[in-house]
């Protein structure tokens, strides 16, 4: 049995997923990371994604993951060939740590970027990282450095963040600054532990 006291962490490309995520930690949260885990993997099998993709994709050890997204979001049977090498690879590994957490029965964040559009993980709750899609657009164009198609054609292989926001448990607002976004955070944190502590009380 795995994920008894996961809550799944998702949002959009550009959403502030990741500085939610460090906030959270911050703060007390004990965070599964896919992204991470998602990264070592490929890192770690570098020497498969030379003999699938190419020589180009790979420097020294490590895999150039800018080049490879570049490839994969304009071919949809390379990207599938990624994801199904990768998904089971980074689920196991999930699944391992959530088993580690799951002995602390104390809710814990697992980061699934992509925790609606597959509907792989059984995990009842979530928190969705929200931000206006215009601001997700003009985010994702500055840190990344590319044009307003190649970043639309990002944004638009993911589940839109409005949908998002209707199926999550709860949302943290990321549309102001980071002042803002920090007291979201500590809200959210003063939710789970009140809401923990709460059942706690009635299992007594």
């Amino acid at each position: 049995m795995f994920f008894l006291y996961a809550i799944a962490l998702t949002g959009g490309i550009a959403t502030g997923k990741s500085t939610v995520a460090s906030l959270l930690a911050l703060n007390g949260m004990r965070v599964i990371d896919a992204d991470t885990i998602s990264h070592e993997i490929l890192d770690a099998s570098s020497s498969w994604v030379r003999e699938t993709f190419g020589e180009e994709f790979v420097e020294g050890t490590k895999v150039n993951r800018a080049k490879l997204g570049s490839l994969i979001f304009s071919d949809e049977k390379k990207k599938k060939i990624l994801e199904d090498f990768l998904h089971p690879k980074i689920r196991t590994e999930i699944e391992n740590r959530s088993v580690k957490q799951d002995s602390f029965k104390f809710p814990y964040l697992i980061d699934i970027p992509l925790f609606f559009e597959k509907g792989s993980y059984d995990i009842k709750e979530s928190v969705v990282v929200y931000t206006p899609s215009n601001i997700q657009l003009e985010r994702f164009m500055k840190r990344n450095g590319y044009s307003k198609e190649e970043s639309l054609k990002r944004i638009n292989s993911q589940m839109t963040i409005d949908e998002k926001k209707k199926r999550a448990t709860w949302i943290i607002d990321n549309s102001k600054d980071l002042k803002h976004l920090q007291k979201e955070c500590e809200a959210f944190v003063d939710t789970i532990k009140a809401k923990y502590l709460e059942k706690k009380s009635d299992s007594i």
